[in-house]
């Protein structure tokens, strides 16, 4: 979500994350559940009836990914935060080029996402 810019699997999921994105800059102060699952980030992913095979690659992948930044971050998925906390908790624990390519791996936005390192804000 940090890095998001527009780019996207499809016109469906980049519409989809511009909602979300404008939901949480709308209410700062609302609270957002970390989960390692299907959420409403994946809702218009063309990828998501793979992703919802609990046992898929892509799903473990996925799952591994999203473990991996709850470990860095020092927290349990299902934690429930005001949404500006947890994107301060994001800047702040995970604000090195390394600590994104340790998560993301070879993912093909990888550096397109890169780019919210150098702001300071929600989104």
């Amino acid at each position: 979500m940090q890095g998001f810019q527009g780019y996207g699997y499809s016109s469906e999921f980049v519409a989809n994350m511009r909602l979300v994105l404008e939901s949480i800059k709308a209410s700062p102060s609302g609270h957002l559940e970390l989960v390692s699952e299907c959420d409403a980030i994946c809702v218009s992913c063309p990828h998501k009836k793979e992703c919802s095979l609990s046992d898929s690659f892509l799903a473990l992948k996925i799952r591994k990914m999203d473990q991996l930044v709850l470990e860095k971050l020092g927290m349990e998925e299902k934690t429930v935060g005001e949404a500006k906390e947890l994107f301060r908790l994001v800047n702040t624990k995970l604000k090195n080029p390394s600590d994104i390519e340790e998560v993301c791996g070879s993912c093909k936005w990888r550096q397109k996402c890169l780019w919210y390192l150098q702001k300071n804000e929600l989104t």
